[in-house]
C-alpha cells in the first residue's frame, strides 16, 4: 500500500504538462517583458520627453484665439471703433461718447513670442539633458538585476527539482525496507513496532515529497514572474550543477558601474540646475508680436493691425526666493554626492562578503560531495548487514535519512556557490549606456 501511495504522489508533478526552459531563454523573455525593466524603459523614455519639452526655450511660442465682446462701457466701446477703423465724427459726440449703446466686436488674434536669451533656462536644459543620461544607467542596472534575480529563480527551481528526485529515490528506498521489513515480520523475526517504525518512516517521507513538489511550483511561479510570463506552468529545467570557476577574483568594486554613472551623471544635472539658479540673477530678452483682425460682425475681416516688439526684463530682487534657491540646488547636491561615497563604501563592503562566501561555497561543494560518497556506501555496508539480521532498522533507516540529508546538502551548496558567482559578477559588472 505504501509503495503504490508514493507512487501516485510522484506522478502528481508529472502529471501537469512541464515546459523545458534553458536559462539564457529565461534570460531572453526577461529582458523583453519583465515589468521592472519594462518600468525603467519607460522612466528613461519619460526623461526623453521632459528633455525635449526644454525645446521651449529657442522655439517661438504662438496661440490662437477668436473672441467675441459686446459692452456698453464708454471707454470699450469706444475702443472697439478704433480697433475696427470705424470712427466717425459723429463718434465725438459727447452724449454718443458718454453714453454708447451696446457695441460689439469680434477679433482674431495671433500672438508670438520668441525666446532670445534666457541663460538660466538654456542651462536647466543641459541639466534635463543630463537626466537622460541618469535614466538610461538605471535602465542598464535595471536590466542587470534583473538578470541576477532570474539567475537565482532558475538556480532555485534546479534545487527544487534535485530535492524532488532525492526525497523519490528515498521514498523508493524506504519502501523497499518496508517490504523486506513487513516480509520478516511476517515470518516471525522482526516485531511489528520494527515494521511501524519504516511506517512511520515512509509517511514522513510522503510530506517531505509532496512538499518539494509544491516548492517546484512556487519556484516556476516565482519564474515567470521574473519573464512576465503567466503563472501555473510548471518548468522543468537543466540539472543543477557547479559553474565555471571564477578565473580572476575583483576585489575592487569598479567605478563605471551603472548605479555609480547614474549618480554621477545626476551629480552633473544637479550642478547645472545650480549654474541654472545663479543665472536667475541675469536679465533676459525676448521678443513678443501679435497681429489682430476686429470686426463689429461675427466671422468679419475687415480691420487688421499688428504689434511687434523686443523686451528687456531684470528681475533685481525676487524676495529671496533666487539666493534659496540656489541654496537648495547645493545641499542637494552635496546630499547626492554623499549618497555616492555611501553606495560605494556598501558596494565594498558586499563585495568583501561575497568573496568570502565564494570561497566557503566551494569549500562546502568538496565537503558534501565527499560526504555523500561515504553516506552511500555506509547506506551499502547496512543494507547487507541488515539482510543478515546484524543491524537493526532503525540504524538502515537513520543511514538512509543521512544520505539524503548529504545529497540535498550538496545541492544546496551548489546552489549557493552558482548565486554567489551570479552575485559577485553583479557587484562588479562594468556597464556603459
Amino acid at each position: 500500500m505504501p509503495l503504490l501511495l508514493a507512487f501516485g504522489l510522484s506522478s502528481r508533478i508529472l502529471a501537469q504538462e512541464m515546459t523545458h526552459l534553458k536559462l539564457q531563454d529565461a534570460l531572453g523573455l526577461a529582458m523583453n517583458q519583465n515589468k521592472q525593466v519594462i518600468l525603467a524603459s519607460l522612466e528613461q523614455e519619460s526623461s526623453v520627453a521632459k528633455f525635449h519639452q526644454t525645446n521651449a526655450v529657442f522655439l517661438p511660442q504662438v496661440d490662437l484665439s477668436y473672441t467675441a465682446f459686446t459692452t456698453n462701457n464708454p471707454l470699450n466701446a469706444f475702443g472697439f471703433k478704433l480697433q475696427q477703423q470705424s470712427i466717425t465724427q459723429t463718434d465725438f459726440d459727447p452724449r454718443l461718447l458718454n453714453n454708447p449703446s451696446a457695441t460689439q466686436n469680434f477679433m482674431a488674434k495671433a500672438e508670438v513670442n520668441q525666446p532670445l536669451i534666457n541663460m538660466d533656462m538654456i542651462f536647466a536644459r543641459k541639466a534635463a539633458h543630463e537626466q537622460i543620461d541618469v535614466y538610461s544607467y538605471k535602465t542598464k542596472r535595471t536590466k542587470e538585476y534583473v538578470t541576477f534575480e532570474v539567475q537565482k529563480a532558475y538556480g532555485q527551481l534546479q534545487l527544487a527539482h534535485d530535492a524532488v528526485q532525492v526525497l523519490t529515490e528515498a521514498l523508493q528506498t524506504v519502501n523497499s525496507i518496508y517490504t523486506s521489513t513487513n516480509q520478516r515480520f511476517e515470518k516471525g523475526f522482526l516485531q511489528k513496532s520494527d515494521v511501524l517504525q519504516v511506517q512511520v518512516q515512509v509517511n514522513a517521507m510522503e510530506s517531505k515529497l509532496a512538499e518539494a513538489k509544491s516548492n517546484v511550483q512556487n519556484a516556476s511561479d516565482y519564474l515567470s514572474l521574473m519573464m512576465g510570463a503567466k503563472t501555473g506552468k510548471i518548468y522543468s529545467v537543466d540539472s543543477i550543477r557547479k559553474n565555471n570557476t571564477v578565473e580572476v577574483i575583483e576585489t575592487q568594486v569598479p567605478d563605471d558601474r551603472a548605479d555609480f554613472k547614474a549618480m554621477q551623471s545626476a551629480l552633473k544635472a544637479q550642478d547645472q540646475m545650480l549654474n541654472s539658479g545663479r543665472m536667475a540673477y541675469l536679465p533676459k530678452l525676448n521678443a513678443f508680436g501679435n497681429f489682430q483682425i476686429n470686426d463689429k460682425s461675427a466671422f468679419g475681416f475687415n480691420s487688421q493691425s499688428y504689434l511687434l516688439g523686443a523686451q528687456f526684463s531684470w528681475n533685481m530682487f525676487a524676495g529671496t526666493a533666487t539666493r534659496n534657491k540656489v541654496s537648495e540646488y547645493k545641499v542637494e547636491r552635496t546630499k547626492i554626492e554623499e549618497q555616492l561615497a555611501y553606495q560605494k563604501e556598501q558596494s565594498q563592503l558586499e563585495l568583501n562578503k561575497t568573496n568570502r562566501q565564494l570561497k566557503d561555497a566551494s569549500f562546502a561543494i568538496t565537503q558534501s560531495e565527499t560526504s555523500v560518497d561515504h553516506a552511500e556506501e555506509a547506506l551499502r555496508i547496512l543494507k547487507n548487514r541488515f539482510e543478515q539480521g546484524l543491524v537493526t532498522t532503525n540504524d538502515l533507516l537513520q543511514a538512509q535519512s543521512i544520505l539524503s540529508q548529504q545529497k540535498l546538502m550538496k545541492a544546496q551548496a551548489i546552489f549557493q556557490y552558482n548565486t554567489t558567482v551570479s552575485y559577485l559578477q553583479f557587484l562588479t559588472s562594468t556597464s556603459e549606456k
